[in-house]
């Protein structure tokens, strides 16, 4: 009979159970996952079942994480995600976010690109942790990638992005987001991007500070090649402050965002 095995089709014994699969694949298992249940006693298996063997703290191979992914995603997802690159430009609240929604969906690669360091005041609405701070962004970032997807290919630009390397840094891939906490740095970014690379898409954020409705935030296509989040209105300022639940709300459109123009909805 046919059972899912780490979600992937195998052809078993009709009197195979939990326990003597367990011992031919992976008998060094922790976890013992049957139909999206954690079990502990042996059980006969029926045609269509899904069992997964965990073993705490190892990391799967590539073909072991891709097929769990290609199961969680939705159908024909992963075969286009895998062979697209995608540049951050900014690496704080909405960069580090937008970063490792992409990675956990399995994008191909990702370029990151930062100049500054992580600060104690970083870490109320960006990924990072206390031990990352006075790292470079750059390196802090790739760690946590690697942590909860280590077969994304990482790539760190450690400069500061102006009109004179903003094409250069960019110029193979994909998919740009803009992730400045600066307004003037968002605007040249978006004027650099629509005006001299116009084979590129960009996907940018405005608004996303205090604790306004979530439901302010929205996508809009500019254009063809431009995609702006956020509410257009509240920006950062006195009095106005940038928090995780907003900023992450924008962060996470702007990852969706990029799905969607490599899904062909845009």
């Amino acid at each position: 009979m046919k059972i899912y095995v780490n979600e992937e089709l195998k052809d078993v014994s009709n009197e195979s159970t939990l326990f003597s699969l367990k011992e031919q694949i992976k008998k060094d298992a922790d976890l013992v996952i049957y139909n999206g249940f954690i079990v502990k006693e042996d059980l006969a298996l029926k045609a269509g079942d899904s069992i997964v063997f965990i073993k705490k703290g190892e990391i799967p191979s590539k073909e072991e994480m891709e097929a769990q992914l290609v199961a969680r995603h939705t159908p024909n997802v992963h075969e286009k995600v895998k062979k697209v690159s995608v540049g951050i430009a900014g690496l704080g609240g909405l960069g580090s976010n937008v970063a490792v929604s992409l990675a956990r969906i399995g994008i191909g690669r990702l370029l990151l690109v930062d100049f500054d360091i992580v600060e104690p005041s970083n870490l109320n609405r960006q990924q990072y942790f206390v031990k990352h701070i006075g790292m470079k962004k750059t390196d802090a970032l790739k760690e946590i990638i690697s942590w909860c997807n280590p077969f994304v290919k990482v790539d760190t630009v450690d400069t500061f992005i102006d009109e004179n390397n903003t094409a250069d840094i960019f110029n193979d891939v994909d998919i740009i987001v803009e992730a400045f906490d600066n307004p003037v740095s968002k605007a040249l970014i978006t004027n650099e991007v629509l005006t001299k690379m116009k084979n590129k898409k960009i996907v940018a954020a405005s608004g996303m500070a205090g604790y306004f409705s979530s439901n302010s935030i929205c996508t809009t296509k500019i254009n063809d090649s431009f995609y702006l989040v956020g509410d257009r209105e509240n920006g950062a300022g006195p009095g106005m402050g940038l928090m995780a639940p907003r900023v992450s709300i924008a962060a996470n459109h702007e990852a969706n965002a990029v799905l969607r123009i490599i899904m062909g909805e845009e």
